[in-house]
């Protein structure tokens, strides 16, 4: 279900379904060269089980933008966000800075917060007290499409 979309994210609220999951093959896939030796052993997974510690505080934003490529997250992507979690140094972020939703890397120092784009061409933004910034939520994981 949609709930909110801004220029650079659009947030989804989860459906979780309980008798969810899709057959899981747990053996390990080889990048090499296949071991004709291995069992299959089928199990059922569930990615909402995997994805999602907290289901009230979780959401999904689809990420529009190429401001944090070096960090894995790239345009159209999915990111799984908890708002259950602590905002820590290092940790990405979904903001919301000034009416507008950003997700970048907090970088949290004396002087003061910062949020860093993981991209060379992108100005990291210091966030001051003249600011209206909230944030809403740590990215736990991100969904892409090959």
């Amino acid at each position: 279900m949609l709930l909110h979309k801004s220029k650079s994210l659009t947030f989804f609220n989860p459906q979780i379904l309980n008798n969810s999951g899709t057959t899981f093959f747990d053996m390990g896939i080889s990048a090499g060269f296949p071991s004709p030796a291995d069992d299959f052993k089928e199990q059922r997974l569930s990615l909402d089980r995997e994805l999602i510690k907290n289901k009230e505080a979780t959401f999904f934003a689809r990420v529009s933008g190429q401001s944090m490529i070096g960090a894995g997250l790239d345009d159209n992507d999915l990111l799984v966000i908890d708002r259950s979690l602590e905002p820590k140094h290092g940790k990405i972020a979904v903001c919301f800075l000034d009416g507008e939703f950003t997700v970048k890397r907090l970088k949290v120092e004396k002087s003061g917060i910062w949020l860093q784009p993981e991209n060379p061409d992108y100005s990291p933004i210091k966030v001051t007290e003249e600011n209206h910034f909230v944030i809403w939520g740590i990215v736990t994981n991100v969904i892409k499409k090959v």
